[in-house]
């Protein structure tokens, strides 16, 4: 039996260096994508894959996340007399319970703030999302992901083809046999040197774990600048469990570069019906 996926981790604690002087003020995932916060994104991702419980690990100064999934009675009291619709902050609401935040106390990397959320992920099987990660599809790239994890088992991480000039600056799946967009991972090298990696599958920041993992970071074995890399976790449950890689089909955005950034609040723009056609207009004259 392959056990449900009712829990999502989000490590929220960086302190969003890339983004200064905005992000001195208010947390990088805070930053918007058209007129919606990046985290929003991920957490309606999760929700859309039949998450139940999200847990979001945070640090000093991420107090905003925690108010926008709450309930702001003064704006709704105010919508509400002005005759306004609620449909815009309804869905941010989260069920009594959850979220659950939990604080990272100090920045010992993306392994440590995972291993921060054990006693609540339990011993269940979880999902990692990293929100700068911005990933558009229909499906969400996370039900996408539990639906093959559905058929496999153990753990699934995202996967996405890049150009084998970009695979010195990820996260790289060494494959094993292929099934469609499902690829077995035979191992995990992190930013290959160029020419030299095994293939060009990046890992776009989702993964589907199995809690064994937990017992590997809590022996806190520094990685890569000295932090503790769930990368590195990872690779010792390989040959352990089942471990795939899934192919998303879809568009990513890395919001955590300006450019990547930038592109996203273009594309999503000139998506929407009601602001497409000004935002056009408008790159065109510029463009031009």
């Amino acid at each position: 039996m392959v056990k449900r996926v009712r829990k999502a981790v989000f490590p929220v604690a960086g302190l969003g260096t890339r983004f200064l002087p905005a992000t001195k003020a208010m947390p990088k995932e805070m930053l918007t994508v058209v007129d919606k916060p990046l985290i929003q994104y991920a957490v309606e991702e999760a929700i859309e894959a039949g998450i139940e419980q999200i847990i979001f690990v945070t640090g000093r100064g991420k107090s905003a996340i925690e108010d926008h999934f709450d309930i702001s009675y003064e704006l709704e009291a105010t919508m509400k007399a002005r005759g306004k619709s609620l449909d815009l902050i309804a869905g941010i609401r989260q069920r009594p319970g959850s979220p659950v935040y939990i604080r990272q106390q100090e920045p010992l990397g993306l392994g440590h703030a995972v291993w921060c959320a054990r006693d609540v992920v339990g011993d269940e099987p979880f999902a990692v999302l990293l929100p700068d990660e911005l990933m558009v599809g229909e499906p969400g790239f996370l039900s996408q992901m539990i639906e093959a994890y559905g058929r496999v088992g153990g753990n699934v991480i995202g996967a996405l083809e890049v150009s084998e000039t970009e695979t010195d600056k990820y996260g790289i799946i060494a494959p094993g046999k292929r099934d469609g967009r499902l690829t077995e991972v035979v191992a995990l090298v992190e930013k290959p040197s160029r020419g030299s990696a095994p293939s060009n599958l990046m890992i776009p920041g989702r993964y589907i774990l199995q809690p064994e993992v937990m017992r590997i970071l809590e022996r806190g074995d520094a990685g890569a600048g000295g932090e503790i890399q769930l990368t590195d976790a990872m690779a010792k449950l390989i040959g352990t469990q089942p471990f795939h890689g899934f192919t998303f089909n879809g568009q990513r955005y890395d919001c955590g570069d300006k450019a990547g950034y930038i592109q996203a609040n273009l594309a999503l723009a000139l998506a929407r019906e009601d602001i497409g056609g000004a935002v056009r207009k408008f790159a065109r004259n510029l463009l031009d």
